[in-house]
């Protein structure tokens, strides 16, 4: 477990270096996402680095900064990348950046995350909402509870909040870009999923899978956060033998090119809140 005084010397030190500044929601910028905070107004930028007790972040696509600012109106604090238990980072480490936000007093979190597709229905560059998720990791709570931050047997009945969905499909329909909902299934990685496992996301209710996202929701959910998760297509299933290979750098390429839809459902969002 993460020394909680550690976590506490970490967010006094966001806090100092913000200037006074308050961050009402927190982002989380996955793979080829990370030029979306570039959208930010009046920007300070804190590398993960600089930040006692963080480590860098290695995973490719993402570029390791915490950015504040003005994003819809409302004063932000976004990560530029994200930490993964297949970099062999403990879950403490993880949900450290959430768990730092909740001492921020930060009450919303936005996440984002590049996806593979087992729904025959979802083509490459399609954002999907996650309505709910399939959890495959090692939960993020186990360890001592903080009860400083929540109970502990948190409720996940609605761990993506249903009022921030539905006014994300309202936002989606007025500004005429095409969302999906869908249920995200995470693993632990780092490789990619084989056919048999494709499939079997898919038998157990599954339409996309990543390597993220689900402890910082599960650790956002117990401090008492309201969460709303976004998803880039940017693989599908394949068989084997129909010479598909998974590349990360495709990844990264498509994540990007959906990149500037993201970001006007997302600030057209934190506008409303």
């Amino acid at each position: 477990m993460a020394d909680i005084g550690l976590q506490h010397s970490a967010a006094a030190f966001l806090k100092e270096r913000l200037r006074g500044r308050l961050p009402q929601v927190g982002i989380i910028l996955g793979s080829g996402l990370g030029n979306l905070a570039e959208q930010i107004q009046d920007r300070i930028t804190v590398p993960y680095v600089s930040v006692p007790g963080f480590p860098a972040a290695t995973a490719i696509g993402h570029k390791g900064n915490f950015i504040s600012g003005v994003l819809g109106g409302k004063q932000v604090l976004a990560m530029q990348g994200r930490y993964h238990f297949y970099e062999g980072y403990g879950m403490d480490v993880v949900i450290m950046p959430i768990r730092i936000m909740a001492e921020l007093g930060i009450k919303y979190l936005l996440v984002s995350n590049a996806v593979g597709s087992m729904n025959p229905g979802y083509d490459i560059g399609d954002l999907v909402l996650i309505r709910d998720h399939i959890n495959l990791i090692p939960n993020s709570l186990i360890g001592p509870n903080r009860e400083d931050l929540g109970p502990r047997f948190p409720d996940m009945t609605c761990a993506y909040d249903l009022e921030l969905q539905e006014r994300m499909v309202e936002i989606a329909e007025s500004e005429g870009i095409a969302i999906r909902r869908g249920v995200y299934v995470s693993t632990s990685g780092p490789c990619y999923e084989t056919p048999a496992e494709y499939r079997f996301f898919r038998a157990i209710g599954g339409d996309t899978v990543g390597m993220s996202v689900t402890p910082e929701v599960i650790a956002a959910r117990h401090a008492g956060m309201r969460v709303l998760g976004m998803s880039v297509v940017t693989d599908v299933a394949h068989e084997a033998g129909d010479g598909y290979v998974t590349d990360e750098n495709e990844i990264v390429r498509q994540a990007d090119a959906a990149a500037h839809r993201m970001e006007r459902l997302f600030s057209r969002l934190i506008s409303s809140l």
